[in-house]
């Protein structure tokens, strides 16, 4: 009674058009007051205890505020150049340096809508020029896009993180690999399309170049660095390297690069000047404008920005953990893990069921409240049937990817929407064949598991575990 009860209180809020936040919440509280013997009380203490016990979650507010800075100032522009040196010159280069300058920026900024935005308004008018096709060029953004939830570091493992109690440190390794293999397929795909559709492809740039934009690129490229190499070095946990990352960012942005703040177009050199002059000059602007970046208008702009974005985030979160209270109070999720083990399902026939679950929860619900009420209830039903709770979190995330472009919910949709000006509708259109592509990726990532556990796996052996 209180299982139907709560599901019935959910989805009753959610059809009624009420934020997935305040639905989540009030589903809860309503089932405790009318249906459950938990107290009163037990709310507030478990909406404290939501973001103050997760140590994790508090990555989350960094890695956005880390994100909105890169792609607020020049990293973006200087990844694309980057990566267009390098394979420019093959048939549907262009596309496929997207695909590489989506990768890049993943790793840098752990939101997919970030990603998106980012490199999709730089390359998309971009290949629209050179000859692609609008539609082609917006569908190969907005499915690159999605690597901005697999790619560490990412928001949503940390996500699925808190909510299992998994190492989120193994979360962001075992990323590594799907995600290269899915750029790779991507990029496979459009060198295909581009011979078929004889796309015109750039010239070969030269290696002086891919020098000069790889050095011009090193800021943002740096940061990939410092975030996993001081997770896997031991050297900081995730949340430590959020908070050095969103530092790194700001520093970057508005006194590495100077796309915005108070020295913003500053040249670092002038003609004619020495080398001693010039670090001089640069050293007495940065310490000149320090009391100025209080009130900067970009600079305030980002982070109120980033803030808006991590109150709405972690409200959903809280409310999310509240909802996946009542169900570990109410014991639903051992319930039915009882149920479906006496099913017999085998291993691969649960997980067949897990992707219909979540694709079809894909397209209502938020990615990270999808993760909060469905991770409770899985977890404990693969752990019983020898999946591998990290193998469990990446197929989780790859069906979180295909929801992120699947009507009426997809955020990358309304992204490329935005970024064309073009409507919805055709926002779909231009997206769905390039689903095919993600949902062959989803089949690989459940059925081969060691593409997910093969860099986890090696780290453990290595550090003798």
């Amino acid at each position: 009674m209180t299982t139907v009860a709560l599901f019935v209180l959910l989805f009753g809020c959610m059809m009624l058009g009420m934020p997935i936040a305040f639905a989540l919440g009030l589903s809860s509280i309503g089932t405790i007051l009318l249906f459950s013997d938990d107290s009163l009380a037990s709310i507030t203490l478990k909406l404290f205890e939501a973001l103050s016990e997760h140590y994790t979650l508090l990555a989350i507010p960094f890695f956005i505020l880390s994100s909105a800075f890169l792609s607020t100032g020049g990293v973006a522009k200087r990844i694309i150049r980057f990566a267009l040196s390098m394979v420019g010159h093959i048939r549907g280069g262009i596309a496929m340096a997207s695909v590489i300058a989506c990768m890049i920026f993943a790793a840098v900024s752990g939101s997919s809508p970030a990603t998106v935005a980012a490199i999709g308004s730089i390359v998309i008018v971009g290949m629209v020029r050179a000859g692609y096709p609008e539609a082609l060029a917006a569908g190969v953004i907005g499915n690159a896009g999605t690597l901005g939830i697999l790619i560490p570091p990412s928001i949503v493992m940390l996500v699925y993180s808190a909510a299992t109690e998994v190492s989120a440190s193994r979360m962001f390794m075992a990323g590594f690999l799907p995600g290269l293999l899915m750029g790779l397929m991507l990029m496979a795909v459009i060198y295909v399309v581009a011979r078929v559709k004889n796309i015109p492809r750039q010239p070969w740039a030269g290696l002086n170049e891919i020098v000069s934009a790889g050095f011009s690129a090193t800021g943002g490229l740096m940061l990939i660095i410092i975030v996993l190499g001081s997770i896997y070095g031991g050297i900081a946990s995730p949340t430590e390297a959020a908070a050095v990352s969103a530092i790194y960012a700001f520093g970057v942005a508005v006194y590495g690069y100077r796309d915005m703040g108070p020295l913003k177009n500053v040249p670092w050199h002038k003609d004619g000047e020495s080398t001693g002059a010039m670090v001089g000059r640069n050293i007495w602007q940065i310490i000149a404008t320090l009391p100025r970046i209080i009130i900067d208008k970009e600079v305030n702009k980002v982070v109120l920005d980033a803030s808006k974005v991590s109150i709405m985030l972690l409200f959903i979160i809280a409310n999310a953990m509240l909802f996946a209270h009542v169900l570990t109070t109410e014991r639903i999720p051992h319930q039915i893990a009882e149920t479906i083990v006496q099913w017999g399902l085998s291993p691969w026939m649960f997980l067949v069921v897990v992707n219909i679950l979540l694709l079809i929860a894909g397209n209502f619900m938020e990615p990270s409240a999808i993760l909060l009420i469905m991770a409770p209830i899985l977890f404990p039903i693969s752990v019983k049937l020898g999946i591998d709770p990290i193998h469990l979190g990446i197929i989780m995330v790859v069906n979180m990817e295909i929801g992120m472009l699947t009507p009426p919910v997809g955020l990358n949709l309304f992204v490329i929407s935005g970024v064309t000006g073009r409507s919805m509708g055709w926002a779909i259109k231009a997206c769905l064949p390039w689903l095919m592509v993600l949902l062959s990726f989803l089949i690989i990532i459940t059925y081969v598991p060691q593409v997910s556990l093969f860099l986890p796996e090696l780290i453990d052996k290595i550090q003798g575990y």
